[in-house]
């Protein structure tokens, strides 16, 4: 009974935690909760009603078609560790089962004039989303080697179920980056000042994005590498991410991505004869106390040379892995907000349910702007609202049920709409 105790008691810490489930990258005080090692994770499971179809660019002159569609799914369910090997050395782990796993692989064969050769057994993914040996000086200065998050944006750094309250993650940030962006490489972390003048800081690099995944819906997110056994780092990107946490209950946070040639990344060096560089930057915010939960993100960024991008990534082969629907966009853009009030919080009676009802709004496009003669697609310009209840019968466990609406190219194409509901948890299952 006394394991059972003490390890309810780990779970509840996550739910005070800002930072990314298996890292103690930049809080002294979530290093020193555990000892030696720790296990844990986090999962949801989603069903979602919705009255369109799945592709708004082959709907019709309306856009998406009116077709009554549900849905149910695993997202992901995610196993996270670390281990201290002493005071200085740690080892940080993640792993991702996202719908249900897969039984995919992808080989590139040179001896076949370097076409592409897929198995395809089942849908999903495995994912080795973390694995890095950090040393910690102190809590303001460590160094870190592995495979680790990319902090870039508001949903990457803060990834989890319980910091969001939405049934799915915010579509904006997620649609025009890598969702949950993880690479390998190298990075120092750490916090300085103290009470009103408090930070937290990253700075990282890593391997780059490969422009043959750029693609007009998606912009950028289809250009994270992992296909292959190992990933091109000919042209590394450089990260760098800052918080601002000296005003209780207030987060203000800011990060860059600056990588010089996203085409010397590419799968095949021959594909392309002039540089990409991409840059990227966001800022976000989060404000709580004990009745109200607000944030806020805007994220965008550039592309160079996409119109000579645009017109060399329609020749891709078609067994390619890659979209090659073109244009690709000079620019994306996505922002949002959202806010939450603990009704809890409103009243002595100590059996009030733990309910939270919010509302979020949020405006994205993956063709914000155009370079050259290329044209931008409107179905891409998305405006939404969503509205919804969380349910928090214990601290690291939410039910979620939400109601989203889309106004698609300025209320030129059917509107989408859908229902759905999730249960979600993230915590620490044990720890010594």
């Amino acid at each position: 009974m006394a394991k059972v105790k003490k390890a309810l008691m780990a779970l509840t810490l996550i739910a005070v935690s800002t930072t990314a489930t298996a890292q103690w990258n930049q809080d002294s005080t979530e290093y020193d909760t555990f000892r030696r090692f720790r296990l844990g994770g986090y999962g949801e499971v989603l069903a979602q009603f919705k009255d369109y179809g799945i592709n708004r660019f082959y709907g019709g002159s309306d856009g998406n078609a009116k077709i009554r569609r549900n849905t149910i799914s695993i997202p992901r369910f995610v196993i996270a560790g670390d281990y201290k090997f002493n005071k200085h050395w740690m080892l940080g782990t993640e792993i991702e089962f996202e719908a249900g796993g897969t039984g995919s692989a992808l080989e590139l064969e040179n001896t076949e004039n370097g076409e592409y050769e897929t198995e395809l057994e089942k849908g999903g993914e495995v994912a080795l989303e973390q694995f890095h040996i950090t040393y910690r000086l102190n809590k303001h200065f460590m160094i870190r080697a592995g495979h680790m998050i990319v902090p870039i944006g508001q949903n990457n750094a803060h990834h989890e179920p319980i910091l969001y309250f939405g049934t799915v993650r915010p579509e904006g940030e997620t649609g025009i980056i890598p969702n949950t962006w993880h690479e390998t490489g190298l990075s120092i972390l750490g916090q300085f000042g103290k009470r009103w003048a408090s930070f937290d800081y990253e700075a990282m690099v890593i391997a780059g994005l490969n422009a043959n995944g750029f693609d007009r819906g998606t912009w950028v997110a289809g250009g994270k590498q992992g296909f292959f056994e190992a990933d091109n780092f000919t042209s590394p990107a450089y990260a760098a991410r800052i918080h601002y946490k000296g005003i209780p209950g207030l987060r203000l946070g800011a990060s860059i991505y600056y990588l010089h040639n996203a085409a010397a990344n590419a799968d095949k060096p021959q594909t392309y004869n002039f540089d990409v560089p991409v840059t990227l930057w966001s800022i976000d915010a989060l404000y709580q106390n004990r009745y109200l939960t607000a944030r806020g993100n805007i994220l965008s960024g550039h592309v160079g040379n996409s119109e000579l991008l645009s017109q060399r990534n329609t020749r891709q082969s078609n067994k390619s892995p890659y979209s090659r629907l073109t244009p690709i966009a000079k620019r994306a853009v996505s922002y949002g907000m959202e806010a939450g009030l603990r009704l809890k919080s409103f009243t002595t009676n100590a059996k009030m349910p733990d309910l939270i009802p919010f509302a979020r709004f949020e405006y994205y496009n993956a063709q914000e702007q155009m370079a050259g003669n290329l044209i931008a697609d409107n179905r891409l310009k998305t405006a939404m609202w969503v509205a919804g209840l969380n349910y928090r019968p214990l601290p690291y466990l939410v039910v979620k049920a939400d109601y989203t609406t889309r106004r698609i190219g300025n209320g030129n194409y059917n509107r989408e709409n859908e229902f759905a509901l999730a249960i979600a948890f993230t915590g620490w299952f044990f720890k010594k």
